[in-house]
């Protein structure tokens, strides 16, 4: 199996990751990309200089001109080497990392009336003019990215096992979100980090002081018989989702 698309990459989870599983190895290698990078950049920006050095509004000084273009473009290259560096080594090491759960063929859904399914929608409420409506509905979408950074879907597997799935809002790739992963056959690579029950993430709950305290105890789930809102399931932030092809 090999990824041919990827969708979502939590870049800072997966850059610790690295470095705690080389015991801190992975520093000489990051330098060298660096130093890499570094050199590519300089041959680039004389390239570039040289192929626009036509341009009338650059003139003969096309290299002095065209520096802060050309001095983004490099970082862009370096921020973009360095990401695909640590994509690449990651997926090295957590196919041998049995830390590391491989989830697939999930049915991935938000929980109605979770903060997750409320982000779903909130970037088309600016849309809406609702003059008398109790709050702006216009801001709400940039009320809950800034009040929370991890959004939590619900992925159940073929024989109805049910896993919290916890996503960094800004990891999203290719211009992908939380509405695009209930569409797609994507395989999730998670880290198990706890254990909550459902009713536990919706929005009232998660607001309420002590939302804790409504989690069913073992005595509970023993005296009665539990529902789907009260089973714990397990927790597991997300570290990569992506289209694998199978060959």
């Amino acid at each position: 199996m090999s990824i041919i698309k990827v969708v979502y990459f939590d870049e800072e989870s997966a850059s610790d990751y690295l470095d705690i599983s080389a015991g801190g190895k992975a520093v000489a290698s990051s330098e060298d990309v660096r130093d890499r990078t570094s050199e590519l950049h300089g041959k680039m920006q004389a390239e570039v200089a040289a192929k626009f050095s036509w341009l009338p509004f650059l003139g003969g000084s096309a290299g002095v001109a065209g520096g802060a273009e050309i001095a983004q473009s490099g970082q862009s290259l370096l921020r973009k080497t360095l990401s695909n560096t640590i994509l690449t080594d990651y997926l090295g090491s957590a196919a041998k990392d049995e830390r590391v759960q491989k989830l697939t063929k999930l049915r991935v859904t938000a929980p109605e009336g979770s903060m997750a399914f409320a982000k779903m929608f909130t970037p088309y409420m600016v849309m809406l003019r609702m003059e008398d409506a109790p709050i702006d509905l216009a801001r709400m979408d940039e009320t809950l990215a800034g009040a929370k950074g991890y959004y939590e879907l619900l992925g159940e597997d073929s024989g109805g096992t049910i896993h919290v799935l916890r996503f960094n809002i800004k990891a999203f790739r290719n211009n992908y979100g939380l509405a695009d992963l209930g569409r797609m056959n994507l395989t999730f690579h998670g880290v198990l980090v706890g254990r909550t029950a459902n009713k536990a993430l919706d929005m009232k709950a998660e607001m309420a002081v002590g939302a804790n305290e409504a989690l069913p105890s073992a005595a509970d789930i023993v005296d009665e018989k539990p529902t789907r809102e009260d089973l714990l399931l397990n927790v597991y932030d997300v570290l990569f989702a992506g289209v694998e092809h199978v060959g």
